[in-house]
């Protein structure tokens, strides 16, 4: 996969500390945008997000290119429904046989099945070509795996980010989308560090594991958490 971040709000973490700010000052968040200084807005932005007040983080946006995920993955991540997104129609794109790309998962690729998975995408491809020139494209599109790569563009604003990541990545996200959405997090730490220095999977920052029963083990659940506390 490739992930690119295309476009975001310009000084993300200076607008965001700005509209902290605002609720506290009497100053305009023009005002406070120009005048603060980075330790200042980057010192409260950190505080306020420290208590939990993200609406503050609606004010950023980030837009990201994503190239060569699969349609089981995309069916994931606009699941996150506070998000913009436009994808890759398979609908008007016709595809030649050669150009139906598939992502195989490491567990198929090192398994007896790999070369039969291959062989079998292979085949989908051919007759997925053989169909579109005689039946709609549309129609043709339904034989074509889950697996198939496809583009999309993805905008969504800090705080739906910041529950994104805590989310998809968590050790029992499904490996696609956990490594998409460490890449989209690599990406925007470059240029909002303070909005995104804590972000991860849900059980770093609420010090146990949401998932209850579910857990992966590395962290105690909150079940177990209580207990501990009951025992002191």
């Amino acid at each position: 996969m490739d992930i690119k971040l295309i476009a975001y709000t310009p000084n993300p973490d200076r607008v965001c500390a700005s509209a902290a700010f605002t609720s506290w000052k009497k100053l305009s968040t023009k005002e406070l945008f120009e005048e603060l200084s980075d330790k200042e807005a980057f010192d409260f932005l950190r505080m306020v997000l420290g208590f939990g007040h993200v609406s503050v983080a609606e004010h950023a946006t980030f837009t990201f290119s994503i190239k060569g995920i699969s349609r089981a993955a995309s069916h994931q991540l606009v699941r996150h429904r506070i998000a913009s997104y436009t994808q890759q129609s398979q609908r008007y794109i016709k595809f030649k046989k050669d150009e139906v790309e598939c992502v195989i998962p490491k567990s198929i690729e090192k398994s007896r099945f790999g070369k039969e998975f291959r062989e079998m995408v292979k085949k989908i491809a051919e007759f997925y070509e053989r169909m579109s020139k005689e039946i709609p494209v549309e129609d043709s599109r339904y034989i074509l795996p889950n697996a198939t790569k496809t583009n999309i563009v993805v905008t969504m604003n800090a705080r739906e980010l910041l529950h994104f990541f805590g989310l998809r990545l968590c050790n029992r996200s499904q490996w696609e989308i956990r490594e998409l959405a460490q890449r989209m997090l690599d990406e925007v730490k470059k240029v909002a560090p303070v909005l995104f220095e804590n972000a991860g999977p849900r059980c770093k920052e609420l010090g146990y594991c949401p998932e209850g029963k579910l857990s992966c083990g590395k962290m105690p659940t909150k079940e177990e958490v209580l207990r501990g506390v009951l025992r002191k």
